[in-house]
């Protein structure tokens, strides 16, 4: 159900319906008392729209006003988006913070890249033992706790409808993906990146 949104003539009946009744209060268009309540009454309907806005910005997916709030709950903005983010980048970043429960699966690394915007996928390497195929990588022991996310070059951000003014219509890079995965990685893994 949408938020009600409500006109100066709206408020204004509501006012007049609180008053008491009488011939001392006349609701007529030209009485000084519904003068002075109309004067109130786009007080009123800023303010419902205000509150209205609350709603929307509640939620971080769809924040805008409030992003700063949501970001200084959850330690952001930090490095990994660079000297000037945009808003959609700095709103990603407050919801994959937020939907981030942990995990250690191909799964769950993919999700957290996907809710950042990046399609990725995720290899993971054995060391190398008896009966492995001749042409494969020779690896130690220490292969096992490797593991390489496979993405594009440079991943394009286009201008979503509802960004900010300033906004560029698309940015390049994947800082903010190796930034976050790395603060997500098992601390005994070792991470790779590599870029097709």
């Amino acid at each position: 159900m949408l938020a009600p949104e409500l006109t100066d003539a709206d408020f204004l009946a509501a006012l007049q319906a609180l008053m008491p009744r009488g011939r001392v209060w006349p609701r007529d268009a030209d009485a000084i008392q519904t003068k002075t309540l109309a004067g109130c009454a786009p007080t009123y309907t800023r303010l419902t729209a205000r509150a209205n806005n609350v709603i929307t910005d509640g939620f971080p997916g769809s924040t805008y006003e409030l992003l700063p709030e949501w970001e200084a709950s959850l330690g952001l903005p930090d490095p990994c988006a660079g000297p000037a983010p945009t808003t959609q980048q700095r709103v990603a970043q407050v919801v994959a913070r937020l939907t981030a429960t942990g995990g250690q699966s191909i799964a769950y690394y993919t999700a957290v890249a996907a809710a950042l915007g990046y399609a990725i996928t995720i290899t993971q390497f054995v060391p190398s033992r008896f009966g492995k195929n001749f042409g494969t990588l020779f690896g130690g022991t220490a292969w096992a706790f490797a593991w390489q996310v496979n993405a594009p070059t440079f991943t394009i951000t286009s201008l979503q409808f509802g960004g900010s003014f300033g906004t560029p219509f698309a940015s390049w890079g994947n800082n903010v993906l190796q930034c976050e995965l790395q603060r997500f990685a098992p601390a005994h893994t070792t991470l790779l990146f590599k870029y097709s």
